[in-house]
């Protein structure tokens, strides 16, 4: 069985090595790009994903380049505690929450791919720009080598559109659905070496229900008082002249620029706006999704990740899903007789949950808390009970976590993912 994958995201990636795991042996990723760099920010991998990347046998590779995080808070715009929950193997999990930067976390993906199915696995300067379903239940590919000024033809059993936000294979297959829509806010991200804030170990949410900023730190302290490489994000509805022609990830900005829009979120415990002044990369882009498909999957083709269901930040599900998505289809792959029901198969089982955390993701998740924080207590509180009266903010939690499946039971007891023996060798 060979398998074409669009994109070495880290769904991309985390689907090449599934399927070498599952015995499915002749796997390519083709990539867009030349040569694959360690960019982006922060990412927040959840339980249910670090699970699936433990049983790769990379967990004790990440723990060198990521963090586990303890405890997840969510504060008002005056700095006051509204919620906090552990994370983590702290919250019941027997796997831990990673913060981590993307590339670091890319860059392990990748050179694991490089080692386990070969050095030539991964073609870069390779953009999947169409296909064409074949009689005998394949696909031919089209590929165009940007660089290298070339296009290229090739065959597969199936090709799995990882290409992100803007995937071109989901463009072939939805061609009237044009750009990402845009909900009017826009986010800066960025990272910064400084001091670590409270035990170190914490993710933390704040501002009201026009401005938010994400800070978690991603490394442990660099020595003895050292710095830690920490992610910050900050977000605000955009100017009315605002104009974005294209989501890109990678729109670097200086920091001064938007500085002044979060100058007040300064409190005696972590200082946003120093962060953000002092920050080693600043980048921009408008918070864009995608609206859910009624179906991924056509014939020997489906979509995975942010090209299947592009989210907004929130909840920490964008990565931690392409994950458990790529184990998924894999599992479908290696126990299938043939690509296109195993395919229907994954889409079956991963399109509805998709589409229920899409929706939630649009409705804040579990951020709701500090717009319901503003607006029942704008100028702050004394008691945070007497806004938010019995276990209303703990079923906030549990409920997000329920409709994902990434529940501490759910995660702990759910059968594994890894293909059993019988499946056999590669195939």
């Amino acid at each position: 069985m060979s398998i074409l994958i669009a994109g070495a995201g880290i769904g991309g990636l985390t689907t090449a090595l599934s399927l070498h795991a599952a015995g499915v042996g002749d796997v390519r990723v083709l990539e867009s790009v030349a040569e694959i760099k360690p960019l982006g920010v922060g990412l927040n991998i959840l339980p249910n994903a670090v699970r699936e990347l433990a049983e790769l046998d990379l967990l004790d590779e990440l723990l060198e380049v990521a963090l586990p995080t303890g405890s997840l808070g969510y504060y008002n715009r005056h700095g006051q505690l509204i919620w906090r929950e552990p994370r983590g193997v702290a919250a019941g999990y027997r796997w831990p929450q990673l913060s981590v930067h993307r590339g670091r976390l890319q860059s392990v993906l990748a050179d694991t791919v490089r080692r386990r199915l070969g050095p030539d696995a991964i073609v870069t300067d390779a953009r999947v720009e169409g296909f064409v379903p074949r009689e005998d239940g394949g696909v031919d590919v089209r590929v165009h080598h940007t660089a290298a000024g070339r296009r290229s033809e090739t065959t597969a059993d199936a090709l799995i559109g990882a290409d992100g936000i803007h995937s071109k294979v989901r463009a072939c297959l939805y061609p009237e659905e044009g750009p990402p829509p845009w909900n009017g806010l826009v986010v800066w991200r960025g990272t910064t070496y400084a001091p670590p804030f409270l035990d170190g170990r914490s993710m933390i949410i704040a501002g009201d229900d026009r401005r938010r900023a994400v800070v978690y730190p991603m490394s442990g302290p660099d020595g003895p008082g050292g710095t830690v490489l920490m992610n910050w994000a900050v977000a605000r509805a955009a100017d009315p002249e605002a104009v974005f022609e294209d989501a890109d990830w990678n729109r670097a900005v200086a920091p001064e620029t938007f500085l002044h829009h979060f100058a007040d979120l300064a409190f005696d415990w972590l200082d946003v706006p120093a962060l953000i002044r002092t920050a080693r990369e600043a980048y921009v882009y408008p918070m864009v999704d995608r609206d859910p498909l009624p179906r991924w999957t056509h014939g020997a083709v489906t979509l995975l990740g942010d090209a299947a269901h592009a989210m907004y930040p929130m909840g920490s599900n964008g990565a931690t899903q392409s994950i458990v998505d790529a184990r998924v289809l894999a599992r479908e792959l290696a126990l299938g007789d043939s690509p296109v029901p195993a395919l229907a198969a994954y889409e079956a089982e991963r399109l509805p949950v998709l589409t229920r955390i899409q929706a939630s993701a649009r409705r804040r998740g579990p951020e709701v808390v500090i717009d319901l924080a503003h607006e029942r207590a704008p100028g702050g509180f004394t008691d945070v009970g007497a806004v938010f009266p019995g276990d209303e903010l703990q079923s906030i939690s549990a409920e997000f976590a329920r409709l994902g499946g990434f529940d501490p039971e759910t995660v702990n007891t759910r059968a594994s993912l890894t293909v059993p023996s019988r499946a056999g060798g590669p195939r």
